[in-house]
């Protein structure tokens, strides 16, 4: 009898070490543009809540820029096994399959963290049987699509409480490198916090996202919880440049709103959160690396057509700014001047 009962001991002390394995919260990170440089700042807060709160993360990084790419983000079915997903995306036109697997994540209940640019998530072309989620995943999924941001940074301050908030010292307005998104958020959203950006262009403004009324000054929304039309807990935010994680109290943000969107309790505010360092990576100054690139040509091999690009490109990228043209359409066309540029410089007739 004695055996027996060490026996059942040993199965139950296993079963429960099992157990406590399996209750682990999954966390999966999923990097979906260069811009803003989430590659260098998501791993690095999976890496945090794996090393300092215990989680399991898996974090879902291409090897080069997936947007409007046919290959997609490969590695999105490990999403079937996550307690919660962390997404950082800009216009990915994923393969159904692909998408297949962010639908079916939605559409079970779970939960979303949404940075910044995945307001505007997909860019499917106007006649393809997906491009209803080009406005559709930021509407439905993270609580409002994208319409247009200022010019600077952000200064963000508090206007409710939430546990969300737990140590993030707001007692003053708090600044924010990232310019200042414009939303229109459900009424059942829950704002915790807004911010205040400047905008160059100001009165009736149209732009390939609708047309908007604009001030010098304006202040909208920059983080929000809210429960979407699948049950699912949603966590929002328009912070989310790479220099506003150099900024404990952002990364504290952060920490806390995975946990609570998981139904976790959030971290003691004393919980040690570490800031992360990252470059701006690819932005939307476009312009500027062309007219680098151009006057590098020009300084190599004093070709006038070289000086002329540069004031070509530099007038270009001042009126792309002036009329918030799309910059990341450019760049296939101006890649292929340089081959031609180098080739008039080396067959001279």
């Amino acid at each position: 009898m004695s055996e027996f009962r060490i026996f059942a001991i040993l199965v139950l002390f296993c079963f429960a070490a099992t157990s406590g394995a399996e209750e682990k919260p999954h966390a999966v990170f999923v990097v979906g543009t260069p811009h803003y440089n989430p590659a260098a700042t998501l791993p690095p807060l999976a890496e945090q809540m794996k090393q300092d709160f215990g989680w399991k993360t898996t974090v879902i990084k291409p090897d080069s820029n997936p947007e409007k790419k046919a290959t997609g983000l490969p590695g999105l079915d490990a999403l079937e096994k996550a307690d919660v997903a962390i997404f950082y995306l800009r216009f990915l036109t994923l393969p159904k399959e692909q998408l297949d697997h962010i639908t079916r994540y939605l559409e079970s209940g779970k939960p979303v963290v949404a940075f910044r640019t995945t307001s505007h998530a997909f860019a499917y072309p106007k006649n393809h049987p997906l491009h209803e989620w080009n406005d559709a995943f930021g509407k439905r999924a993270m609580g409002t699509k994208y319409f247009i941001h200022g010019q600077g940074g952000t200064t963000v301050s508090k206007v409710a409480n939430h546990p969300i908030l737990t140590g993030v010292d707001l007692t003053k307005p708090r600044k924010t490198p990232g310019t200042l998104y414009l939303t229109n958020l459900p009424k059942t959203a829950n704002v915790l916090l807004q911010g205040t950006g400047k905008f160059k262009r100001t009165g009736t403004v149209t732009n390939g996202f609708g047309t908007h009324e604009l001030k010098a000054e304006m202040t909208d929304d920059v983080a929000w919880t809210w429960e979407n039309e699948w049950g699912g807990r949603v966590f929002g935010t328009s912070i989310g440049h790479p220099q506003a994680f150099a900024d404990p109290n952002w990364v504290r943000l952060f920490v806390n709103c995975i946990h609570w969107a998981a139904d976790k309790p959030v971290p003691a505010a004393e919980s040690p959160v570490n800031a992360i360092l990252a470059t701006p990576g690819i932005n939307t100054n476009y312009a500027a690396a062309k007219a680098t690139i151009a006057f590098a040509a020009f300084q190599s091999g004093q070709n006038l057509m070289d000086l002329v690009a540069l004031l070509a490109i530099g007038l270009l990228g001042i009126m792309m700014r002036r009329f918030d043209w799309s910059r990341p359409a450019f760049l296939p066309s101006f890649f292929g001047i340089v081959p031609t540029l180098k080739h008039t410089k080396t067959h001279k007739h």
